[in-house]
């Protein structure tokens, strides 16, 4: 499946597609071992992160998959602060989503903010029509994000996640 990924922008906001350029910046937004709380991991080394922003940026090889990922650029810090990323499968109606800002940059709206602008770009996509996102249950910050981003919570569990779920459509 092949979807263009543009520059999204948002009030205070670029999404600018990912490429393996990004990764020495990112490693640095990405390094706090607290990001890694709930979804397990250690931060990566910029040659690591290289390889998969690489890997990432190469698109999915499932044909039926489309892999869309952003890094978050806060305009007036002129520097990237996070990533949010949605895999569109299902012949292009499901689209789950996840995102992740810096440590340093949390608590400011900044993923709420390009949650938001994300879902409205995959509202776009007339064939997406469902988002969904997969969220920790003690992970009160994401629940707000995805709560922001039209998301609600489901009764479905995957790897002891909730199910979040937006439908966009019919």
């Amino acid at each position: 499946m092949d979807i263009d990924r543009e520059l999204i922008s948002t009030a205070r906001l670029d999404l600018v597609p990912l490429s393996a350029a990004h990764a020495a910046e990112m490693a640095t937004v990405l390094s706090s071992p607290s990001l890694h709380t709930f979804i397990g991991g250690e931060p990566l080394t910029p040659d690591a992160l290289r390889t998969r922003y690489e890997r990432l940026a190469a698109g999915s090889p499932d044909p039926a998959a489309a892999w869309c990922n952003w890094v978050l650029r806060l305009r007036v810090e002129d520097r990237l602060v996070g990533t949010v990323q949605a895999t569109i499968t299902e012949a292009g109606s499901v689209a789950e989503i996840a995102w992740v800002v810096g440590a340093p940059w949390q608590g400011r709206g900044i993923a709420s903010e390009a949650a938001r602008g994300l879902v409205s770009w995959l509202a776009a996509r007339p064939a997406v029509r469902t988002v969904v996102a997969h969220i920790h249950p003690d992970h009160r910050a994401s629940a707000a994000v995805a709560t922001a981003a039209g998301l609600a919570p489901t009764e479905e569990w995957e790897d002891g996640e909730v199910r979040w779920r937006r439908a966009m459509r019919p």
